[in-house]
């Protein structure tokens, strides 16, 4: 007679803290009085989900896909499984990308070119995540690896189910991207004795000093002077002590808007309010995609000009927004910033071929340079 299975599945402590953890954090109302205590269990939280992290790639060699950046920007196109992530990359560019009308398609990734005022922006199909991605479900690691490397994230939301903009969004925030946001600002620097010291230049809102010493004693931080000059929330105190979180603009796009009636369209909207609503197997709104696409990666674009000769006005360089004659020299030539004289320029400038000889001068786009160099 066989002897009954009696084996029992020892529980993972730290999977039921974190368990604990985010139900209270769920359950917990937050107002001046639970602030503190927020604080810490979203402290706690994030030590206990790194301390994870860390014992599950452990000893592993993380697969990933090797892609290399190309063009004038990158954009990873993210989704469910057939969601028309293919169907939209061959709208937006000639990849010809394996189109099915069944889910996991895509394999690896594939990428495609948008051209677009002058513009080669690299577009990048990756395999649809799924539910937990984040933590490996589905090759999700892999594929949000490669979303660290892009400058734009394109959220491909179809319209039969709304849902998964948010669940796409936990994912892509548990893999420490920050969509839409920019680094807080905020330094730390630690010391070797006198106690936790806070400064801040702004008044403070969602978080005071005293949530923040516990939360970095929390985080082992006893030590350290903090300078705060933006009114931060927990969670950005978090992401500033942890230093490994990646910073990207993002666009959200419903697809599939022919298939429905524009009563259910506009429901849909309402909940997830997406820049805007395309049909990648009709074609419609594309061209306004791929304008909104071109707006979000900030790119501008100069014309140059030789010595006693026109400007060429048909081949512009292209720049990013902020961009200074340093980094035009920079781009052209790795020399040419060291043999800079001065640049004459005519569009931003205060009048026609103004004379500018300060390399930190901020370029606008459809100025004209004039570069002398020594």
């Amino acid at each position: 007679m066989e002897k009954p299975d009696t084996k029992i599945e020892k529980k993972d402590p730290t999977k039921e803290k974190i368990r604990e953890l985010e139900e209270l954090i769920s359950k917990s109302k937050y107002n001046k009085k639970t602030q503190h205590a927020i604080g810490l269990y979203k402290a706690q939280l994030a030590r206990l989900k790194e301390k994870q992290r860390a014992r599950s790639s452990s000893g592993k060699k993380g697969e990933g896909y090797a892609v290399r950046k190309t063009g004038d920007g990158t954009v990873v196109l993210l989704g469910f499984p057939s969601v028309g992530k293919s169907t939209l990359l061959n709208a937006l560019t000639n990849a010809n990308s394996p189109v099915g009308a069944y889910a996991f398609t895509t394999l690896t990734v594939i990428p495609g070119t948008l051209n677009h005022k002058h513009a080669k922006i690299q577009i990048l199909d990756v395999p649809g995540i799924v539910h937990g991605a984040a933590a490996g479900t589905g090759r999700g690691k892999e594929v949000l690896a490669v979303i660290r490397n892009a400058d734009l994230v394109l959220f491909l939301v179809d319209v039969f189910h709304p849902e998964h903009y948010e669940a796409m969004q936990n994912e892509v925030y548990d893999a420490d991207v920050r969509i839409n946001q920019t680094a807080p600002d905020v330094k730390i620097v630690k010391t070797a004795r006198g106690g936790i010291n806070i400064g801040t230049t702004v008044k403070l809102t969602k978080i005071d000093k005293k949530t923040i010493e516990s939360m970095l004693k929390e985080f082992r931080i006893n030590n350290a002077t903090i300078v705060i000059r933006e009114d931060i929330s927990a969670d950005q105190l978090i992401d500033v002590v942890e230093g490994n979180k990646v910073y990207i603009r993002g666009l959200v796009v419903l697809n599939k808007m022919d298939m429905v009636k524009k009563e259910e369209l506009d429901k849909v909207k309402g909940k997830i309010s997406p820049d805007v609503c395309i049909s990648a197997e009709k074609n419609i709104n594309i061209e306004e995609l791929m304008e909104l696409i071109y707006k979000k990666l900030r790119i501008i674009r100069i014309y140059l000009k030789e010595y006693n000769k026109k400007a060429d006005l048909v081949e512009p360089m292209i720049m990013w927004e902020n961009s200074t004659l340093k980094d035009l020299c920079l781009k052209m030539h790795k020399d040419f910033s060291e043999k800079f004289k001065f640049a004459r320029i005519w569009g931003s400038s205060k009048f026609p071929g103004q004379h500018i000889t300060k390399l930190n001068y901020e370029l606008k786009d459809k100025d004209i340079v004039e570069l002398r160099l020594k």
